[in-house]
């Protein structure tokens, strides 16, 4: 008999399984408290419940625990964790570490479907997705979980992709029987997988962010192929029937490219897409990928840029560059690792 895995079940379902191995119902609640707010993985450290308990979750349950594999720091603090994942291949998280804040970056899928151009995750192709607890575990076997302040789903793959999953996980890290978090330290990105975004919006209170790097369409259809599919425009017109008058926040991704993306006329596309919307732009400096034809442009153009934007009105920040010398952009290291 199959094992169940009990890390990413919902209340209700961990609730109706227990009762139906003949454990008292409030074995749920000791159970989420142990694996979520405590961070214990192992049923013989459950001291709360008895012996028999314990014995009886050993032979029908498992507590999904997968250790790193490796961890590569950087010089300004970034750590890049590296782990297996249950279909085969690998899959990365990277620990970002602030003065005010910490950061976790998530992955969502070994591989991606999208095949954007610039991205060595999409160069891998689809592989897997990855299940509610690989998500979670990432959060929790780390050894820096208890510091972490935020989480942002921009790791491996297309969250939109595997909803199904990443949906349950965002439950476990915000309901009060999970982490408990506030829904204000999660950031789900996509590339704007359209019917997978308005079923987010209806079923989850985080925060969203659009990967976007281009306001025209023609550019955008030949670095990102989802274009096709989903054009920005169509996007962009959905978002502004949506409420974002609340506490949840937009924001558009744009890694700036030397020469392609970073002039003031593509600015003012820019501006003129996402005029009406209550949003955030994030310019992000490209980290470099091999046999690749796009570069980061020089810091000067960055400041000009986005100096420029937040003149004519959209607020507009550069993010702030961490663990290029460990290859932080994901999907360097795990295909580092699958190579050999």
């Amino acid at each position: 008999m199959e094992k169940q895995e009990l890390v990413g079940m919902s209340p209700a379902s961990l609730k109706a399984w227990v009762l139906g191995q003949g454990l008292p119902a409030y074995t749920a609640a000791q159970l989420t408290d142990w694996i979520y707010r405590k961070r214990v993985r192992r049923f013989e450290d459950m001291t709360n419940l008895s012996k028999a308990a314990r014995n009886t979750l050993q032979t029908i349950a498992t507590l999904y625990d997968v250790p790193p594999v490796r961890a590569d720091r950087s010089t300004d603090g970034t750590i890049k964790y590296l782990f297996p994942a249950l279909k085969g291949g690998f899959i990365e998280a990277v620990y970002i570490p602030e003065a005010d804040r910490a950061t976790l970056c998530v992955s969502s899928q070994v591989g991606c479907k999208m095949g954007c151009a610039f991205c060595m995750t999409g160069r891998m192709g689809f592989k897997a997705n990855l299940s509610t607890a690989e998500i979670l575990n990432q959060i929790l076997s780390i050894p820096d979980v208890d510091t972490l302040t935020n989480v942002v789903f921009m790791g491996m793959g297309e969250p939109m992709d595997n909803l199904d999953n990443v949906l349950p996980a965002l439950e476990r890290l915000t309901s009060a029987d999970g982490f408990g978090w506030s829904p204000k330290r999660i950031t789900v990105s996509t590339i704007g997988v359209l019917p997978a975004m308005k079923r987010f919006m209806a079923e989850s209170q985080c925060h969203l962010a659009i990967s976007l790097h281009t306001p025209q369409p023609a550019q955008r259809g030949d670095w990102m192929p989802s274009e096709k599919a989903w054009p920005i425009k169509d996007t962009v017109a959905w978002l502004k029937t949506c409420d974002f008058s609340g506490q949840r926040r937009l924001s558009f991704e744009y890694i700036v490219f030397k020469g392609l993306n970073d002039s003031l006329k593509q600015a003012d596309y820019l501006v003129a897409l996402l005029k009406g919307l209550p949003c955030r732009v994030n310019l992000i400096r490209f980290h470099t990928i091999p046999n690749t034809p796009f570069v980061s442009p020089d810091e000067n153009t960055l400041i000009k840029l986005c100096d420029y934007l937040n003149k004519k009105g959209l607020r507009t920040t550069i993010r702030k560059s961490r663990g290029e010398d460990i290859q932080a952009a994901c999907g360097l290291l795990s295909t580092k690792q699958e190579n050999g």
